[in-house]
């Protein structure tokens, strides 16, 4: 039973403790309505609160208000507390620069980290699975992630819960359909304009149609390997780090004898480390011009960024912002 295997979830990773206040995110779809409804029935038992969240995205008019009104009326025969925000999502992705997709995801958990902190809840649940890890994942390689951002989704990141990782999309439809459960089309899901509505509709069903049965779990091994591998990392750098105080970032500069006796990868993680200090944005590319520059002589320099120059100055790389 679904309703079992979703309670040891959140038992075995500690989700959700006794006396919690939960925020539900529903969409209307069949994941987050799944969700709701198991949180519901394993609410007696977890002994916690639950309230649910929605955003009206106002992307596909009239849809998306019906949308808003099912998630309301639900909360309704369930009696709990439903949160909206309506969200003028094409007005900041023109403010901000950023994709529809990225711009709504920005919206959404902002509009969810207010609730919280107004209302005191204290995890937000969304109802991501299976089949949405291995699209992150997928989307993460098309994009040239590390090796550690092929972790993919995490069950808990702060007071984020994803309590359905380890369900299949097969078991939500079919639990929705045993307990007559309704729920929504996103129709916009269904266009293969956006990546992530490419790689959903063309680019999984191909592979599983070649390796049946192989993508999804070879995909949520690579998924816990690598948010293992991520862990050992961030546990080793930071050990690195107090043992050899010129790899961090004094004063705008790094030891330039301490970062030429790490190895390469060492090298670009520290880089890495200094120019999220910096605010400046991290790429492959640029980790490579500043492990390259290791290898030339004093005095040379190269940009991290448009205004960000690193010299080698003595026994020193020096990181420097332009003033614009």
């Amino acid at each position: 039973m679904l309703e079992k295997k979703f309670l040891e979830q959140i038992r075995t990773r500690r989700l959700v403790e006794e006396g919690e206040r939960v925020l539900v995110a529903v969409s209307g779809g069949p994941d987050s309505m799944a969700m709701l409804s198991l949180f519901c029935a394993v609410k007696p038992v977890l002994h916690c609160e639950l309230a649910v969240a929605h955003c009206n995205f106002q992307l596909r008019g009239e849809e998306s208000d019906a949308e808003e009104q099912f998630v309301r009326d639900h909360c309704l025969s369930f009696g709990l507390e439903c949160v909206v925000e309506k969200c003028e999502t094409l007005k900041y992705a023109g403010e901000w620069k950023k994709s529809v997709e990225e711009s709504a995801r920005l919206l959404r958990y902002t509009f969810f980290e207010k609730v919280m902190e107004e209302k005191g809840f204290t995890r937000i649940a969304t109802g991501h699975h299976v089949n949405d890890n291995a699209e992150t994942i997928l989307f993460n390689l098309f994009r040239g992630v590390s090796l550690p951002g092929l972790k993919g989704i995490r069950a808990r990141h702060g007071k984020i819960i994803r309590p359905m990782l380890l369900f299949q999309k097969a078991e939500i439809t079919a639990y929705l359909k045993e307990k007559g459960i309704g729920s929504r089309t996103d129709t916009s899901n269904l266009v293969n304009d956006y990546d992530r509505n490419f790689i959903r509709n063309r680019v999984i069903p191909l592979i599983q149609e070649r390796f049946p049965h192989k993508l999804m779990p070879s995909l949520q091994r690579l998924s816990e390997q690598a948010g293992e591998l991520e862990e050992f990392l961030e546990l080793y750098f930071e050990n690195l780090l107090e043992r050899e105080p010129g790899l961090t970032l004094n004063d705008g500069k790094l030891d330039v004898h301490a970062l030429q006796r790490l190895t390469i990868f060492e090298q670009k993680e520290v880089f890495k480390r200094a120019l999220q200090d910096m605010d400046t944005p991290v790429d492959n590319q640029t980790l490579q011009k500043l492990v390259d520059l290791l290898h030339k002589q004093q005095g040379k320099m190269v940009m991290a960024g448009r205004q960000l120059r690193v010299l080698w100055k003595g026994a020193s790389l020096f990181f420097m912002r332009d003033t614009p």
